[in-house]
């Protein structure tokens, strides 16, 4: 095969040759990811050892919830007023220590389990912080023309973390318990704090005001403002509350007596993304993004739908993947318009926002899919939960016409942020 068509399918690496601070922050994410889902993996494992109750698994979720929407929210003014380096590498510190407390717990000869909530409810608050500063200095440091090719670089170390995490999670606490796990994290957080330490700095465009009820108001009325924005949002979050059952893969697995593939399955949705990830070349010439969108959505609740109704772990797993896959294309299509369409002065506030709809509507999931499961089963709580993502994305796109529309070489919006981004200097916000 040629060079060029090679170009068309491999990933654009272009963002990665263009700044240093990207690969830093590429480096950084790769590896908080990892260290991050190792414990992503072993708090909802220990909370079953401890309880055996799937509604105990799920109530993780509500107690994540509002904390994530309290500092998600402040978070994003936040970041429209203070130095966004400064907000990454003290949060990302913050969750170190939070994985030191779950390691510290689980060397108790009892391991308790209320610290285990408490945790889980610190490390949503400082999550909700530093997402907005993270996802909003991404449109500073790379050039407009290569937003989809960073989202897609972006989209692959988050699978590395989410393949290798949890498949090694899984091995390392059924041999060496929950604190070898917690242990990688504690390691994976310090080595990223020592990358953010590199960081160029980030301070805010001139005039920013100090953060305020007023100024978070202004940022939910220029996103209400704007339906391409709002669908993105409405979409993420109805597909991620009715398809979203990670909490109760470790009773699948039961019910399918494959408890030694609970790791592969929380993978495989990775393993998807990873595969249309290391294929993304060709989305850098996309330009009706809000397709992918919703496009990527209905996939995604298709085949959740479809793992619950699978009686064979492979094809769970490999229903899994392909949701992986779905869910991949509709992050890239958001990404890309957030990244497009959002003035820099306001940048920090969507993301606050935009950390809303794609991390609350986990954590309601996990509600939902477990309180299914004690209530239903687990299997219909698989597939119908899928069932209504798909009428649900169905109904929003019929609601919301300008997201399907959407057109990054016509849209008004797209097109004031590319020239304003080509009149800034390299590297100085807007």
């Amino acid at each position: 095969m040629s060079t060029s068509r090679w170009s068309a399918v491999l990933p654009d690496f272009a963002p990665f040759r263009s700044g240093r601070d990207f690969r830093l922050l590429f480096y950084q994410g790769t590896v908080t990811y990892f260290g991050s889902f190792m414990a992503m993996i072993a708090l909802p494992l220990q909370i079953k050892h401890l309880t055996d109750s799937p509604m105990a698994v799920g109530a993780m979720g509500a107690v994540e919830l509002v904390p994530l929407v309290v500092f998600g929210l402040y978070g994003g003014a936040l970041a429209d007023a203070v130095d966004r380096r400064r907000m990454i590498l003290l949060t990302e510190a913050g969750l170190g220590v939070l994985a030191l407390v779950l390691l510290v717990n689980a060397l108790l000869p009892d391991p308790l389990l209320w610290p285990l909530y408490v945790v889980a409810a610190g490390v949503s608050a400082l999550s909700g912080l530093q997402r907005p500063a993270l996802d909003s200095l991404m449109a500073r440091i790379v050039p407009h023309d290569q937003l989809t090719a960073a989202a897609a670089l972006n989209g692959l170390r988050y699978q590395f973390g989410a393949i290798a995490g949890p498949a090694l999670a899984g091995v390392v606490v059924a041999f060496a318990g929950h604190a070898a796990a917690y242990s990688v994290t504690v390691l994976g957080f310090l080595a990223s704090v020592l990358l953010c330490l590199r960081l160029s700095p980030a301070p805010p465009v001139k005039g920013a005001e100090r953060p305020s009820l007023r100024g978070i108001a202004e940022g939910a009325r220029y996103a209400w403002s704007r339906p391409v924005l709002l669908g993105t949002y409405a979409v993420d979050l109805a597909a991620m509350f009715f398809a979203f059952p990670n909490a109760i893969y470790p009773f699948l697995a039961d019910e399918l007596d494959a408890v030694w593939a609970l790791g592969l399955m929380y993978a495989a949705g990775a393993v998807g993304s990873l595969v249309l990830g290391m294929t993304s070349g060709w989305m850098s010439r996309v330009r009706r993004h809000g397709l992918l969108v919703v496009c990527g959505a209905a996939v995604w609740g298709l085949a959740i739908a479809g793992a619950g109704a699978s009686s064979g772990i492979w094809l769970v797993l490999l229903c899994l993947a392909v949701a992986g896959a779905g869910d991949m294309v509709s992050g890239l299509g958001r990404a890309t318009i957030w990244n497009q369409t959002i003035p820099e002065e306001l940048r920090g506030r969507l993301a606050g926002i935009e950390v809303l709809s794609y991390s609350v509507g986990p954590q309601l999931g996990q509600v939902r899919a477990g309180t299914m499961a004690g209530w239903t089963g687990t299997r219909s709580a698989f597939w119908g939960g899928g069932l209504a993502c798909v009428a649900s994305v169905a109904v929003l796109a019929a609601l919301l016409p300008k997201l399907i529309s959407y057109d990054a070489d016509t849209d008004e919006d797209a097109l004031r942020r590319r020239a304003a981004r080509e009149t800034e200097p390299s590297g100085a916000p807007a």
